[in-house]
């Protein structure tokens, strides 16, 4: 989750350079839109929209292929969802973060009895990093870019940091830098390059560290709730119980009251019913 929140954090910090990396559009007229998208059934925090002009940049960055709802759908989804809401035209950009050989890395549409959609694939590692390199704001991405000499073009990278005069943005590029140069390196490599101190001062780690904790305390809500409906009721189906997990901090909290009122399982299905619409964890 820390890579997905680092990505999100550059490209909604970061959107006029994307655009000009993914678009070759030079602009400062980028608005970012919150994903009120993120609903049933794709929930995904690595998603951006960004609104350029008459069109839409949305990003959608993966660690790996594994989904559980199947990326090139996904990509369908969105575009529909954001068509639908803002009508006009859509640039869909799926970057894959790490190496892999998976097939689902390789395509580039998703293709139904009836339906064709395509979008556009950027696997990192086949990435020139000359470019990424140029701009402090994707000199993260410059770490998982195409290379013969990795240890090289890390030391590019902690240089080209180092060249960042705000001190407030140097800490936080660097230690998203470090967060996702984690994905091809060896964490003793990257302490020699960067000072972890400078990381800990940053808005971002602060922001993984907060959510990290979130994510801990939301687990162990869901498994004492578990706990008590089926030391109650027996058995919870399946399905109800994949409800429980989605629900956030709150809902849950509010369920743990509620639950001492019900008198069987189906008193839980009707309460669960009434939840509209489930928020998704942050573990999603």
């Amino acid at each position: 989750m820390a890579y997905d929140n680092t990505c999100k954090y550059l490209a909604e910090n970061y959107p006029a350079e994307f655009a000009s990396w993914l678009l070759s559009i030079e602009t400062s007229d980028i608005q970012v839109l919150k994903t009120e998208l993120n609903l049933e059934p794709i929930r995904a925090d690595s998603v951006t929209f960004l609104q350029i002009a008459n069109q839409i940049l949305h990003l959608e960055f993966q660690t790996t292929p594994k989904s559980t709802t199947p990326l090139d759908f996904r990509m369908l989804d969105y575009y529909t969802r954001l068509k639908r809401e803002y009508w006009c035209e859509i640039k869909q950009v799926l970057i894959f973060l790490q190496a892999t050989s998976s097939a689902i890395a390789f395509q580039t549409q998703y293709i139904d009895i009836n339906t064709t959609h395509r979008y556009r694939v950027i696997r990192l590692w086949e990435e020139d990093p000359t470019p990424l390199l140029a701009n402090p704001a994707l000199l993260p991405l410059a770490t998982l870019a195409r290379t013969n000499s990795p240890q090289r073009l890390l030391e590019q990278v902690a240089t080209a940091v180092d060249m960042i005069e705000e001190t407030d943005e140097r800490q936080n590029i660097s230690a998203c830098v470090q967060v996702l140069a984690g994905l091809r390196f060896d964490k003793n490599v990257i302490k020699q390059l960067f000072r972890e101190e400078i990381m800990q001062e940053s808005v971002i780690y602060q922001d993984i560290l907060q959510k990290g904790e979130q994510r801990g305390l939301q687990k162990g809500e869901v498994a004492v709730i578990l706990r008590l409906l089926k030391l109650r009721f027996g058995a919870i189906e399946p399905e109800i119980e994949q409800q429980i997990r989605k629900l956030s901090i709150a809902q849950l909290e509010e369920l743990t009251e509620a639950l001492l009122g019900f008198n069987s399982q189906s008193d839980l299905v009707n309460y669960l019913a009434n939840i509209s619409p489930l928020q998704p964890s942050l573990g999603d």
